[in-house]
């Protein structure tokens, strides 16, 4: 596994190896095709000039500075010298587990990157990561650390993943937005129990497994479709414009959508006896005899 960083985890007074590899494509988004800008009548790819309207005049990067706005019009010039002195500079490589928490205390809205930790090559080393690891499957603990990537600071929260380790970026308290007024909007609306029961049972019929395969982007499908239909000349079809959704009484769609659920399980249940009729049939058929 490739790594981008190879350090190690501390805690308490064990050090254990490991790297830092990507656990996810470093542009996972919804389409893994990239375009270009062009000029339509000639299909060349636009170039971004950077232009000062003062001068009227393309600049070039020697003469750019970086400048934070204190109020309209006005800038602190910073320069890359005063950005540098501020860089964390730790050369100990080192991911200081300081807390072991809950894993199911920790919101998922803290959560911004996934790495995998890869453990070191020999075989004496993988002892206290195999420790570390099992130790918190066995508390459903992770580890809350601090460490210093590419010169910037990181919090992350280490927790196994199977037989594995990862460490999970994490958004600092301030980068995480206030949902006081979601619960201000909601705090006075009252749902029936008799809306609540038909709601579970709702959830109860899509009850299932979490199967990663599943995650499959459509969008990502019908894009390269769509390429290839242009590539190889077709036209492609507009596509029809989709209704409004009809406004439906809430106790009304709850039941409707029990009575589908429903329908759906005794499908399900049909089916096997229908294939097992079948087959209980070719059973009984006798066979030809040969000639």
């Amino acid at each position: 596994m490739r790594t981008i960083w190879n350090g190690s985890i501390s805690f308490g007074l064990v050090n254990i190896p490991v790297g830092l590899a990507l656990a996810t494509t470093p542009k996972a988004k919804q389409s893994d095709v990239s375009f270009r800008t062009l000029h339509r009548e000639c299909k060349t790819p636009i170039r971004q000039k950077r232009w000062c309207p003062t001068h009227e005049r393309e600049v070039g990067p020697d003469e750019i500075v970086k400048g934070w706005e204190v109020a309209k019009g006005e800038f602190v010039i910073v320069e890359d010298a005063d950005l540098e002195a501020i860089t964390q500079r730790d050369e100990s490589r080192s991911i200081e587990i300081t807390r072991f928490v809950p894993l199911d205390e920790v919101d998922p809205v803290y959560l911004d990157r996934t790495y995998f930790l890869a453990p070191a090559q020999a075989p004496a080393q993988r002892r206290p990561y195999v420790l570390l690891l099992e130790a918190m499957k066995e508390a459903g603990m992770g580890g809350i650390g601090r460490f210093v990537l590419r010169g910037a600071e990181y919090f992350a929260l280490i927790r196994p993943k199977g037989d594995a380790l990862v460490l999970e970026t994490l958004f600092l308290a301030e980068d995480v937005r206030s949902q006081a007024e979601i619960e201000e909007a909601v705090a006075d609306t009252k749902v029936k129990k008799a809306e609540l029961d038909l709601a579970q049972q709702v959830m109860q019929s899509l009850v299932g497994e979490f199967d990663p395969s599943e995650l499959v982007s459509q969008y990502r499908s019908d894009l390269r479709q769509m390429l290839e239909a242009k590539l190889d000349g077709q036209e492609i079809a507009k596509p029809e414009p989709v209704p409004d959704a009809p406004v439906v009484d809430l106790m009304e769609a709850l039941k409707r959508s029990v009575a589908e659920a429903k329908g759906r399980k005794t499908t399900k249940a049909a089916a096997p006896k229908k294939a097992a009729a079948k087959s209980g049939t070719s059973a009984r058929t006798p066979a030809r005899k040969s000639a």
